[in-house]
Formats: C-alpha cells, structure tokens, sequence
C-alpha cells in the first residue's frame, strides 16, 4: 500500500532554488509540494506546466489556507511579501533569504506574538549547532571569512561605488569589506545569508565579524568559520560548490531546504 505523504509544502518563490527542490521532490513519497507562490501566477503557472507538473500557482496571501510548511525561495526583495501572511496567519516558514530578515527584524517580533515559526536552515554554513551550544554559555567572539567568485560581485553597487577592481581576484583573494554581518547584510544582502544566519544562532549582527574576499581561483564559496568560547573554541572551513543551473547559488541551499524539511517528519533526529 502507498505510504501517505507526511509533510505538505508551499514553495514560496519558483527561481532557481525553488525549481531545483521541486525537481528533486518530484517522486518523492514524503514530501508533497501542494502549491507555489508567485507574484507574477500567470507566468509561473506557464512555467509549471511546461515542466509537466500539475501544481497550483497562488499568491502569498493564499499560501496559509493550504495548511502547509512555506518553504521561502524568493528573492531578499521579495522576502517580506512572500513570508508575512503566513507568519501573521501562525505558520510554518522555512527561509533561504535570510539576508532579508536583517532589514525586517520585525518579522521575528511578528512570529513570536503570532505564535509562528521561522525556522532557518543551515546546511550551507559550518558549525551552526556548537555555535548554539556554545550560546547557552558565553561566546567571545564569532568570525565570518568568506571566499566568494568575483562573478558574483560584477554588478553590486557596492563595488561601483568604492571603486573596486575586481581583475586581480582571477589571482588570488582581494579584500571587499571587513565589518559586521549587519554591514554585510546591508552592503551584499543577495549574498550574505550566512552571516545574518551565523549572527542570528551566536552574538547578534553587530557583534559578529565578517571578511569578504572576491576570489576567482575557487570553484564557488568558500566559508571559514572561527569562533571563540568559554566551552568551546572552532576553526572550520567549508568548500561550496556552485549550482549548475545558476553559478550565483550553492548546489547545498536546495538541499539543506531538502534535510531541513526530513527533520519535520521526526524519527531519529541529528543536531541541536
């Protein structure tokens, strides 16, 4: 007999990420993709169809009568737009944009008077569980140096307007900024969920460091992670490779999405 699904989904956003975890969820006897949200629903539903997929295309402010886990896969612009009704609503939304949310703090306060979840998934940074560990003590100092492609920059404003040059990357590393993950966040919000991420499991946005280096000798990013604690001290590094169908995005976000949404479904449980 066929096992019933057990956990249902909205896909929040249908752009690379999202394309990718429903490739991936296609015949997948868990996982049921129930609907996706849009903000153009005719275009996408074109786009769905011509995948062969029979899935309704809806707008955000519909996804919390599907009763679902929103999976968030949109854009750091798109993000409040995407999330909002079903925090207000008192779901469930798992985020990949995480960037966004250090320019909507609010949404944090949103989810907790609405009794909500916003839970953040973490496959693609290093470390996140003794680092929430290690919160329940105290922590030192936590740091964030980042190895990025310098494809990836080739368009930010940030880049113009300090006058950045770019060319001497395709060598070795080139400092771009040296601050904060809010700094971060603020500068590169496209680029830096894992520092908004890092801040949010260890000592806040301010109070955690980030190195950006571009750097065009890596198959795509590379994150090293240093934190110093009264009951732990680490030094990681993690190697991340770019997504074929979009070389701007890790191949490990869709599928820390992927194991995110495994853990709803209980059984054995690995991490904090």
């Amino acid at each position: 007999m066929h096992r019933k699904k057990t956990t249902r989904i909205v896909l929040g956003g249908f752009g690379n990420v999202g394309s990718q975890i429903a490739g991936r969820l296609a015949d997948d006897p868990d996982i049921e993709i129930v609907a996706i949200v849009a903000r153009d629903v005719f275009k996408t539903s074109e786009k769905v169809k011509s995948l062969g997929m029979d899935i309704p295309v809806i707008t955000a402010d519909q996804a919390p009568e599907f009763n679902a886990v929103l999976v968030e896969c949109a854009t750091f612009e798109g993000f409040r737009a995407v999330v909002e009704p079903t925090l207000r609503a008192g779901g469930h939304v798992l985020a990949v944009s995480v960037g966004a949310l250090s320019a909507n703090m609010d949404l944090i306060d949103l989810t907790k008077a609405a009794g909500a979840t916003l839970q953040i998934a973490g496959g693609t940074l290093p470390g996140l569980d003794i680092i929430r560990a290690a919160s329940e003590g105290r922590i030192r100092s936590v740091t964030l140096t980042s190895h990025i492609h310098p494809a990836s920059f080739a368009h930010e404003p940030f880049i113009k307007e300090n006058g950045i040059d770019l060319g001497p990357s395709e060598l070795g590393p080139i400092d771009i900024l040296n601050g904060s993950a809010r700094d971060a966040a603020k500068h590169f919000p496209r680029h830096f969920n894992v520092a908004v991420t890092l801040a949010l499991a260890g000592i806040g946005l301010d109070r955690t460091q980030v190195h950006i280096k571009a750097d065009g000798t890596l198959p795509g990013a590379r994150h090293r992670l240093t934190v110093v604690s009264d009951a732990v001290e680490l030094d990681m590094v993690s190697q991340n490779f770019p997504s074929p169908e979009n070389n701007r995005t890790s191949q490990v976000v869709a599928l820390s999405i992927l194991a995110a949404l495994r853990r709803l479904q209980g059984g054995l449980l690995i991490g904090s």
